[in-house]
């Protein structure tokens, strides 16, 4: 494999760390999107209607999905350190799309438990992990911008994937959907990246950017992030637990979460629920996935000037703003509203997300580092669509529930202002990647 993809790499004629951006581009849009809560929401009314299910059955899918993903991101992450993207993303878009396919035919809760929670784990776990550990890795002056690109992809996968959804229902049914979404995700998602993904740009004899290196990036060097591999600081796992960073980031990555996954779900639930038609409600998912596409623009050009820690802020209280403009939305025009605040908001928490581990704690052990931030993140998509399924099975209502979670990002992210970058002294005997090959 590594023979092919040096091949590959040295017949390039541009650097094939933009190869690697792309393989993982086409699975953001394609491999994420299948099991994302911004289309399941096209399918809760439809399947909850023909079978009886509840809301909070429904949602409990995702829950369980995402503790499975938080037990999995602590085994996923030495796999990429050791192995690299690859072979991880090419199976999970092969699980999620099989999944997919199969939860066509379901016809009991149970054994849409059983097709949905792998699936959502191969989402929240492998997936996230393998496409932007791949990205950082081979990118560093040039992180955010990658970054904003691959999220751009899966932006308009969310985008697209939930009005792809909602026409097929609307002719055909929601199992012919499932059978199409997931027909669709195995044939573009499996053999590109299992043998073209390379594990980072030292292994082919390449260096991250293409090696190439301004007066102005050298400049800006001992600034607010690294910008060569000169800057970085490798932390081990251990060291990186040693910081108080570590700590809130962690925190931070669950509360938001929270909000991203619980609202998200639920918010075409919410519309139909007060007289909108579904094929009316369904563009406030397909806006909430579309706003992240300019969103990770912003986003990303924002942090290449700002410290990390006033971009969690600022994307943390955007997040919170849009959940309580949905919580009191009581019309479609409100809700789209919303949904753009929400969206815009989240595309910050994905980029700073995937791009602060990678700057605080550098590259060589970045899967195993990230992992247990993405633990947190996906324990907080587990938490916010069961509670808020919870809540409208008891009060009949989403809006307590949307309201309690945007008041409680708030809180949580005028704290990550203390979240500053570690120094080189709190990484002792920290390890160059150059000298690990």
């Amino acid at each position: 494999m590594r023979a092919l993809q040096t091949r590959a790499a040295r017949a390039t004629p541009f650097y094939y760390g933009w190869v690697i951006l792309g393989l993982s581009g086409v699975a953001s849009y394609s491999s994420r999107p299948l099991m994302s809560v911004a289309v399941l929401t096209v399918f809760v009314v439809p399947m909850s209607e023909q079978f009886g299910w509840t809301r909070a059955q429904v949602a409990g899918a995702v829950s369980l999905g995402g503790v499975v993903g938080v037990v999995a991101a602590p085994l996923v992450g030495p796999v990429l350190d050791r192995y690299g993207a690859g072979m991880v993303v090419g199976i999970s878009s092969g699980i999620a799309g099989l999944c997919a396919v199969a939860l066509g035919a379901v016809n009991h809760i149970w054994l849409f438990y059983l097709l949905y929670v792998p699936g959502r784990m191969v989402f929240a776990s492998p997936l996230e992990l393998g496409t932007s550990v791949a990205v950082s890795n081979w990118f560093i002056r040039r992180r955010p911008f990658a970054l904003a690109l691959n999220h751009v992809s899966q932006g308009s996968g969310l985008a697209v994937m939930p009005l792809a959804a909602q026409a097929i229902i609307g002719v055909w049914g929601w199992d012919t959907a499932w059978y199409a979404l997931g027909a669709w995700t195995v044939a573009v998602g499996v053999v590109p990246a299992m043998l073209l993904m390379a594990r980072r740009p030292e292994d082919l004899g390449l260096e991250p950017d293409g090696g190439k290196e301004t007066a102005a990036a050298r400049q800006r060097s001992s600034t607010r992030r690294p910008q060569r591999v000169q800057d970085e600081i490798n932390f081990t796992l251990r060291q990186a637990t040693r910081t108080r960073a570590f700590w809130f980031m962690v925190l931070f990555a669950f509360a938001s979460f929270i909000v991203q996954a619980g609202v998200s779900l639920h918010q075409v639930p919410h519309f139909v629920d007060q007289g909108v038609p579904a094929s009316i409600a369904v563009w406030t998912a397909s806006t909430f996935a579309i706003s992240q596409v300019p969103a990770s623009i912003f986003w990303s050009a924002i942090s290449q000037r700002t410290a990390a820690r006033f971009v969690m802020l600022g994307s943390g209280l955007v997040v919170s703003c849009g959940a309580i403009t949905t919580a009191f939305a009581s019309d479609i025009a409100f809700g789209v509203l919303g949904a753009f605040i929400l969206g815009f908001g989240v595309g910050g928490l994905h980029i700073i997300g995937r791009l602060v581990w990678a700057d605080y704690f550098g590259r060589l052990h970045l899967g195993a580092i990230r992992a247990w931030g993405l633990a947190a993140q996906v324990g907080g998509q587990a938490l916010g669509p069961i509670a808020a399924g919870l809540a409208v099975d008891r009060v009949g209502s989403y809006q307590g529930a949307f309201l309690a979670f945007g008041i409680n990002l708030a809180v949580v992210s005028l704290l990550m202002l203390t979240a500053t970058r570690p120094g080189r002294e709190a990484a002792e005997g920290g390890q160059q990647i150059g000298g690990s090959r």
